[in-house]
């Protein structure tokens, strides 16, 4: 491990170099590009050098120790206490800032929440879904855009598609994807029985057009008249775009806004979205080892998380922790969970390269 953050000293101080060279900035591409990578290894570069201090720090502590002043050895004993105690803390986080970063936690995401099993009950879930993290992106000053909304009519939604946009989007969100059940009284329901619904989640990375290559010769795109509520210019003019991929069958609608070039945009890049993921799962199906340190994602299958109403609880099935705050957690208060799940992610992570490091 120390070798390796000795040869992250040098090349941060290359770039230190680099980013306030004159050539190198007339060159903006090469210059974004170093400070993209010098900003990354800021947090290490840190952490690091104030590991070497208290390194530094026990061996002069070591030394006073050999004082014939009482004093003075007291005093080196208690900088030899905190320093080891540093030492063993910055060893952890180092160990975790050395792991592989996923290439897109930084990026915007695609949300798309459909409701499974329960029929309509379901689908009023999966409108409450929908609020919690519009209002989890509501507290982290996130920019909501919704791609496509298909309504039941009371309330609920059969399925709704919707990007969010803002810095670490992803690293926050992806491992919401799976099965999110619900256990609750419907109100519709006289005799109070409790029923079990299910609602599917999936996160998916925005992609740009580098990361998938669509050919105008692979999709059938048809236009329409937008349905359900909305302006009078949305449901009078062929704004509505619908996209076929024709090799993978997936298709793409989008009627949210009155421009049909807006609105073909956004399916566009649901569709490689998509098409991304199903590359990534491809990968990791192949990666069964780089699978098993994930807390769940690529698995839609997968139960990951219920939703408890008469008990008031919420229980998150990967990591088996249940908190007993379901209003708070479904008006945007998922934190703990996230927090819970990416520390999670990050033990099962270090399991693998303890022995390597």
């Amino acid at each position: 491990m120390f070798e390796k953050l000795e040869g992250i000293i040098e090349r941060f101080e290359f770039l230190s170099q680099q980013i306030n060279d004159a050539d190198v900035i007339a060159h903006q591409e090469t210059w974004r590009k170093f400070m993209k990578e010098h900003a990354h290894l800021i947090p290490i570069v840190e952490k690091y050098k104030e590991y070497k201090a208290n390194k530094e720090t026990i061996e002069d502590s070591l030394e006073m120790l050999k004082e014939p002043d009482p004093e003075i050895v007291e005093m080196a004993k208690e900088d030899l206490n905190e320093a080891k105690g540093k030492v063993a803390i910055l060893e952890d986080e180092m160990k975790v800032l050395l792991l592989p970063k996923d290439p897109n936690d930084n990026k915007n995401v695609f949300v798309e929440i459909r409701g499974g099993a329960g029929g309509d009950e379901a689908a009023l879930f999966a409108a409450r879904l929908y609020r919690m993290y519009t209002r989890f992106a509501e507290r982290n000053r996130w920019k909501i855009d919704v791609v496509s909304l298909n309504e039941n009519g009371l309330g609920g939604f059969k399925e709704v598609i919707f990007m969010i946009q803002g810095k670490g989007a992803y690293s926050k969100l992806k491992f919401e994807s799976g099965v999110h059940r619900v256990q609750r009284v419907p109100t519709t329901e006289s005799s109070g029985r409790i029923h079990t619904s299910t609602v599917t989640v999936a996160v998916l990375p925005e992609v740009e057009d580098v990361d998938v290559d669509i050919k105008q010769t692979d999709i059938r795109v048809d236009v329409f008249r937008a349905s359900g509520n909305g302006g009078q210019s949305v449901n009078t003019t062929d704004s509505a775009v619908r996209i076929t991929h024709l090799s993978t069958g997936i298709i793409v609608s989008c009627q949210d806004g009155k421009s049909q070039l807006k609105n073909r945009d956004k399916a566009m890049k649901v569709l490689r979205s998509r098409l991304y993921d199903i590359e990534l799962e491809k990968q990791q199906s192949e990666l069964a080892a780089d699978r098993k340190s994930q807390v769940g994602t690529g698995d839609r299958s997968e139960k990951i998380r219920t939703y408890n109403f008469p008990q008031g609880r919420v229980t998150d099935h990967r990591i088996k922790l249940t908190l007993h705050k379901i209003d708070a957690i479904l008006d945007g208060d998922i934190y703990e969970l996230i927090d819970s799940l990416i520390t999670a992610d990050q033990a099962e992570k270090l399991k693998n390269i303890e022995s390597v490091i």
